[in-house]
């Protein structure tokens, strides 16, 4: 995971986050981390554990939002943050790995709970400059 970034944008109560990255799969990366860091201090989060993710939908934008939602199904579930990720997609087909840790109220303030990822500004494609962009809004 290397050479990307990512940033939240403004959307009337919900929060979009959004990934950029050189690849396709570097984006959807930052996309993770920001929604981890709308949901938290995810720069608190120790890579300790590691959960795989699989996801498959028709298409990119599809995909990114099925990653998304897998990703807020594992914080709801196993009451984790992650701070790290690598995934692979393959057509239509998505492998991925979250590392981190099981959220704890003396190290991890956890701001909004996160409902699930929408279609709402929902883009996946290149970038004019180069590498790839990775958007959406969630719902809060």
């Amino acid at each position: 995971m290397g050479g990307g970034h990512w940033e939240h944008f403004a959307h009337e109560a919900d929060i979009g986050v959004r990934g950029f990255g050189p690849t396709r799969e570097a984006a959807f990366e930052q996309g993770a981390l920001a929604l981890m860091h709308a949901i938290g201090e995810a720069d608190r989060v120790e890579p300790r554990e590691v959960v795989e993710i699989d996801c498959e939908a028709p298409d990119d934008a599809l995909l990114f939002v099925d990653w998304l939602n897998a990703l807020i199904f594992e914080v709801a579930t196993r009451g984790m943050l992650f701070a790290r990720f690598e995934l692979r997609i393959d057509g239509r087909r998505l492998a991925g790995r979250a590392w981190g840790e099981s959220i704890d109220p003396a190290r991890h303030e956890v701001a909004v709970e996160v409902k699930g990822a929408t279609y709402t500004a929902l883009r996946v494609a290149p970038r004019a400059g180069g590498g790839w962009l990775a958007q959406c809004v969630v719902d809060v």
